[in-house]
């Protein structure tokens, strides 16, 4: 099982963002950037290629009304869109608010929150979803 599979089942606390039957989406604990989420599907498989059709057809329209709240949420030109899928062996994508390519650059440092930071940027994205 997993780290991404034990957050679904609740085992593991998140800073959730949204969620339905298929995803959850919850900021990522080791930013590159304030607002860095990932939207993972609840089909726990390694490779985002190999994710059901159903479920890849569906994660960015899931995706988009986050990505648009990133993008009110934050000083950036946009939401960025990235697959590494190296770290955790579940499929997920990063959307990360940026300003150039370089902000989605994962050799770079990440960033660390205290809980409470965690807690406000949560609450600023939700506040900012849209329909």
């Amino acid at each position: 099982m997993t780290i991404f599979s034990k957050i679904i089942a609740g085992d593991i606390p998140s800073y959730k963002i949204a969620e339905n039957d298929k995803f959850i989406a919850f900021l990522d604990i080791m930013p590159l950037r304030r607002g860095h989420v990932l939207v993972v599907p609840k089909t726990e498989v390694d490779n985002l290629f190999d994710v059901p059709d159903d479920y890849l057809s569906e994660l960015l329209v899931f995706a988009k009304p986050i990505a648009k709240a990133i993008e009110r949420s934050f000083d950036c030109n946009r939401c960025g869109v990235s697959v590494v899928g190296i770290e955790v062996p579940h499929a997920h994508v990063h959307l990360i608010p940026i300003n150039d390519a370089n902000d989605l650059n994962f050799v770079q440092p990440k960033l660390k929150y205290t809980g409470e930071e965690m807690e406000e940027i949560r609450q600023l994205i939700i506040s900012n979803i849209k329909g």
